[in-house]
């Protein structure tokens, strides 16, 4: 949640497409280009290869029990994996930082 947050206070929201969440929020879902996974080695995070080349991002989320976190829009229609890489590793270094001031 912590790299959402980062991607949405980002200026002008750039590179930030839509989120899906589980129902718990215990795991984020990014949408990305495709291509994305064969670069893909952010530690804690995996990337998924799909075959979603022309596929049109669907108003329902597309799998059983999750939500839209931040819903499909038609000026970010997948995330920047390289801001969504910064996002995560600012997100990492921020939440150690937290743990370390316990």
């Amino acid at each position: 949640m912590e790299a959402v947050d980062i991607l949405r206070r980002g200026r002008d929201h750039v590179g930030v497409g839509p989120v899906l969440h589980d129902g718990a929020c215990d795991t984020l879902g990014f949408l990305v280009p495709p291509g994305t996974a064969d670069a893909w080695d952010v530690p804690g995070s995996a990337c998924t290869r799909t075959d979603g080349r022309g596929l049109r991002i669907p108003a329902e989320p597309p799998a059983a029990g999750s939500g839209w976190l931040l819903p499909p829009a038609e000026d970010a229609p997948v995330t920047d994996p390289a801001v969504l890489r910064a996002a995560l590793d600012q997100a990492a270094r921020l939440l150690e930082a937290a743990d370390n001031c316990r």
